[in-house]
């Protein structure tokens, strides 16, 4: 069989796991295709660089019209990352029916629906399997192994760097700023760790999963995202007290009123399949409504996880190539349901306080609270100096509207310093 051609739009650090994995595994890979899969170019920026791996340098080149007037490329793998260039790049990749291979999680959530048009239109294979979860398996399985299935619930840890920091302080005790520093020394965070620790990164791939499985467009601008700088010591200590994990969870939910879909620090029982996430790992935990519940579970980021499943999308692409078949992970958003308002969302809250320790105070917080029809489920008073006291509550579940409305009042209270924290429980 003729070799199916594949162009690299990038060699960092996917780049080079993509490129390790086609070259090592070339035979396997050709028996499972049918026909050997070749590396025939590979853009960079600079031709000269070290990147610390032996490559042909005449595969080498700094002009992506060497790439895409090479009639017989046929794969485009973009591992290049950011919005521009690459989403010109792919889009006129598309456009001219070429399949197209991407882990760029960041272009897909904003430009998804021009990307699925582009290759509807030309028929051009559009594969994004690296987007969510690195070397998890989860776009393919919610389009086709879980495609019998109504999604009724997502709830995943999907960004490794936030996991391994409230891992860190959970297990060891360390605080937000230390915890963040050795992240950025290990490099498991960036030098602006914004994107990570502010729940941006979890809201893009958030944005993508629930679009595949509730059927309908879901954009970042749609989520509610909320990160884990406020996270303190004291936080995972009582969230431990009240058998509690404390994990940044992207969760997406199919209710009456909406597709509900929020990123936020969650409370979730020690007992849930989630809870035991721990480093830099991942997971997605699955309700579907005959397959009941399922969690993959591996890591969700890194130059060969990331690449191991990036190479699985240009092995299905050179299968549509080489066995003349139509691609089949085209776009799924066929429907268009309301995205349900967060002030709708219902959950149980953790809330600590810093008050005034006299009599009456706690009755005082509990009538404000009823006042928006809030109830507690438990309450916790510690740390008495005297003169302040640190109360921390569980309430029942409540509408996010209620729970805004009370801790208004409640902040007006003179016996009220401040409210320290506030974070939703779920998994119950």
């Amino acid at each position: 069989m003729q070799p199916v051609k594949v162009a690299l739009l990038g060699l960092g650090t996917v780049g080079r796991g993509v490129y390790r994995i086609l070259t090592g595994n070339a035979a396997n890979i050709a028996q499972r295709v049918g026909a050997p899969v070749e590396i025939s170019r590979i853009l960079v920026r600079d031709l000269t660089r070290d990147r610390g791996i032996q490559v042909d340098p005449s595969l080498l080149t700094d002009s992506y019209q060497d790439i895409i007037d090479d009639p017989e490329i046929n794969v485009i793998v973009e591992v290049m990352g950011g919005i521009h260039p690459a989403l010109d790049y792919v889009m006129d990749a598309l456009k001219r029916g070429k399949s197209v291979v991407t882990a760029n999680k960041d272009m897909i959530a904003l430009h998804g629906k021009e990307l699925f048009a582009a290759a509807g239109a030309s028929g051009a294979g559009f594969f994004f399997e690296g987007s969510v979860a690195g070397g998890i398996p989860i776009i393919r399985p919610l389009k086709q192994c879980l495609a019998a299935n109504r999604i009724q619930e997502i709830m995943g840890i999907i960004n490794g760097t936030t996991n391994y920091m409230l891992s860190k302080m959970t297990l060891e005790g360390m605080d937000f700023d230390q915890v963040l520093r050795e992240a950025q020394a290990r490099g498991y965070a960036e030098a602006d760790p914004t994107s990570d620790v502010e729940g941006l990164d979890a809201a893009r791939k958030l944005a993508i999963l629930a679009s595949i499985a509730f059927n309908s467009r879901i954009t970042l601008n749609d989520v509610y995202v909320e990160g884990i700088s406020k996270i303190t010591a004291r936080d995972i200590a009582y969230a431990r007290e009240l058998n509690y994990v404390i994990k940044l969870l992207a969760i997406a939910k199919e209710t009456p009123e909406g597709v509900e879909v929020r990123v936020h620090p969650t409370m979730i029982p020690q007992y849930h399949p989630l809870a035991s996430v721990n480093d830099v790992f991942n997971a997605i935990f699955i309700r579907g409504d005959a397959v009941g519940d399922v969690m993959f579970y591996g890591r969700g980021a890194g130059e060969l996880p990331t690449g191991s499943a990036v190479v699985a999308d240009i092995m299905d692409a050179a299968r549509h190539i080489v066995h003349r078949v139509p691609a089949f992970m085209g776009c799924t958003c066929y429907e268009e349901k309301p995205v349900k308002p967060m002030a709708l969302a219902e959950s149980k809250y953790y809330i600590r306080l810093t008050v005034s320790d006299r009599p009456g105070v706690l009755a005082s917080i509990a009538y404000a609270l009823g006042d928006k029809e809030v109830s507690l489920a438990s309450v916790i008073q510690k740390h008495t100096d005297g003169n302040r006291a640190e109360i921390v509550m569980v309430t029942h579940r409540v509408r996010e509207q209620n729970l805004q409305d009370a801790l208004r009042l409640v902040e007006c209270l003179s016996s009220v310093d401040r409210i320290d924290c506030c974070i939703r429980v779920e998994g119950e």
